[in-house]
């Protein structure tokens, strides 16, 4: 199954899965008059908007390159994935930390029905991890196609729509345990102030959620560059080539999920006409799409690596590593 293909497979099981949850949730809250469950209807809700997004994110970033976006619409998967960030935070979790403290403030006696509140919390564990399985298995398959551990993979990774799934998956089956507990606490003290407490680290939990999933896709936004090792192969494979002297710089940038544009500014030996630079200039072109696939655009600029003005430019970039 191609990367998109299984991005959308899971963004669609975790969507069908949140819809389901967040409906019996909030029958059930509003049923036992808990306000854990009703936090954790407001962040099944959360998560299904949140979904919806990165099903737009990940169609909409399919589109082919044209005239007024020659580079294409890939980033426009990172701009609906911040939006759905941005969707946790208001949704999931301001309500949820209003409703923690609305509990503690005004408490409330629990109703008869709060067996529901157990039932209901046992079928969402096993929707939930269902979901949370299946992000999981395909967040481990991507980290073993590109050699990384999952933590690195999930840090570095370029595609925003399971890096999101997971996490938010993984928040909300931690968020149902807070929730039981919120419950049991209730029942067995006949305190609300621990219905309360769950509804807020709840709600804590959602924003540390959207504010890490913001982080990154702003990363992605702004312009982040290739996996460092990438780039050191793209470097050494120029440096090869009979007709390059030096390599003196280059740049990536992420300009989407699986497509690194490539900026590399080489020295080529003097004794090469023009056409034979032009010629290599193909040839080094190709060879990079060739052996790696994420290679989506080229561009070689020949410049003198005697000039100091851009070697200074390099050397603030990115230091000696490079530049010497």
């Amino acid at each position: 199954m191609a990367g998109s293909d299984r991005s959308r497979f899971t963004v669609l099981l975790a969507l069908l899965a949140n819809a389901g949850v967040a409906m019996l949730k909030l029958v059930a809250g509003l049923l036992s008059g808990s306000g854990a469950l009703l936090s954790e209807a407001a962040h099944s809700a959360g998560d299904t908007s949140t979904q919806i997004l990165l099903l737009t994110a990940v169609r909409r970033s399919e589109r082919p390159a044209d005239q007024r976006h020659p580079f294409g619409y890939g980033k426009e998967r990172y701009f609906w994935s911040l939006l759905a960030a941005f969707g946790i935070l208001v949704s999931g979790a301001v309500f949820s930390l209003y409703e923690g403290v609305h509990t503690i403030i005004s408490p409330h006696e629990q109703s008869a029905y709060v067996w529901v509140n157990y039932v209901v919390l046992a079928i969402a564990f096993v929707m939930e991890g269902t979901s949370l399985v299946q992000a999981t298995r395909q967040v481990r398959d991507e980290a073993e196609e590109h050699e990384h551990s999952m933590a690195a993979h999930l840090r570095g990774t370029d595609d925003p729509a399971p890096r999101a799934v997971f996490t938010e998956d993984l928040a909300a089956v931690i968020g149902i345990v807070l929730a039981a507990a919120g419950v049991g606490l209730h029942q067995l003290t006949g305190s609300a102030v621990w219905d309360g407490i769950a509804s807020i680290l709840i709600g804590v939990l959602l924003a540390v959620v959207a504010v890490l999933l913001g982080r990154v896709c702003k990363g992605l936004l702004i312009g982040r560059q290739a996996d460092p090792r990438l780039v050191r192969a793209v470097w050494e494979h120029v440096e090869r080539q009979p007709e390059v002297d030096d390599l003196v710089d280059v740049q990536t940038m992420l300009t989407g999920t699986d497509k690194v544009l490539v900026c590399a500014r080489v020295d080529f030996i003097d004794n090469y006409s023009a056409g034979d630079v032009e010629q290599a200039c193909i040839r080094i072109d190709n060879e990079l799409r060739e052996l790696f696939h994420d290679v989506d655009e080229v561009f070689i600029q020949p410049v003198p690596r005697t000039n100091a003005d851009l070697r200074q430019r390099v050397l603030q970039r990115y230091g000696r590593v490079l530049t010497d």
